[in-house]
């Protein structure tokens, strides 16, 4: 039993991550209608700029983190203004091969600035580990699993009761309409992006810190695995995004501990189509009628 609640623990962890991931991924779908397949290279790039900073540079942890969230911000506005904003009204094919074609560019990027190795990532958040009977939980596995909670409840509030959040999801809603109530459409979905990329850069800083290794390639499978939880939960639900964030981190981990390593992510994309064959839309998607 302790071994079960000891894996389950560490799959809400991992699962934390995944949501912090899906947010960025299900707030850019939900509000400016597209699918940003470069978010996971973006916390590839907000890990690097921690390893730079304090391996490299010799910046204090806090200082270091800071700095990732600025590089993530301004990468993901960026990339926002530069790839996306002129296929605004493209078609969204056009669109989503231009997001693997940015994902492409930064992996590339990196490959050439960092090389193919991996990099060790320093040990930022040190925290021992606390024993409860025979149960022993890892110190910064409990830190992450409470700062991302932290993070999500911040921006379900922040979403629902500011102006911003607001303005949001008017755009999300009806961008026309938006638009004529004096809502600068193009602003929130630049907002849109710096805060999906700073969600980024702090997913970035956990992962680096749950697996201590950072390469040109890691944010491929974490953003893969977060568009699913982001799907499994119902794209373009926050909610949704959080709970198929959580939910995948469990099965991932449990899957790893009770049947097979190797068939871990197998496991996890065959849950997903299992639950949309039931429900297309996802856990906590709403289906959505449009008039032709």
């Amino acid at each position: 039993m302790m071994d079960f609640i000891s894996t389950l623990i560490s799959g809400l962890s991992l699962g934390s991550i995944y949501a912090l991931i899906a947010l960025g991924y299900t707030m850019v779908y939900g509000i400016a209608k597209m699918l940003n397949f470069a978010h996971g290279d973006v916390i590839m790039v907000g890990a690097f700029a921690v390893i730079t900073s304090v391996s490299m540079l010799g910046l204090p942890p806090v200082v270091s983190i800071l700095i990732s969230i600025v590089c993530c911000v301004v990468l993901g506005v960026c990339i926002e203004r530069i790839a996306y904003k002129p296929l605004r009204k493209s078609p969204p094919l056009a669109v989503l091969i231009t997001a693997i074609g940015v994902s492409y560019f930064l992996q590339s990027l990196a490959l050439l600035i960092f090389g193919s190795t991996q990099h060790s990532f320093p040990k930022i958040i040190n925290m021992p580990a606390i024993t409860l009977g025979e149960l022993t939980i890892r110190g910064n596995m409990l830190i992450t699993l409470l700062i991302t909670t932290a993070i999500m409840a911040g921006m379900s509030i922040f979403i629902n009761k500011s102006k911003t959040g607001k303005a949001m999801r008017a755009v999300s809603e009806d961008r026309d309409a938006a638009e004529l109530m004096g809502i600068s459409v193009n602003r929130t979905i630049t907002i849109t992006f710096a805060i999906g990329s700073a969600l980024a850069a702090v997913a970035g800083l956990f992962y680096g810190t749950t697996y201590g290794f950072i390469g040109p390639y890691t944010g491929s499978m974490p953003g893969i695995k977060a568009f699913v939880a982001a799907v499994f939960g119902g794209i373009g639900s926050m909610p949704g995004a959080m709970l198929g964030g959580i939910l995948l981190g469990v099965i991932e981990n449990l899957s790893k501990r009770y049947i097979s390593t190797e068939l871990s992510d197998a496991i996890v994309f065959a849950v997903l189509i299992i639950v949309l064959m039931v429900k297309p839309t996802g856990l906590l998607g709403k289906k959505v009628n449009e008039k032709v």
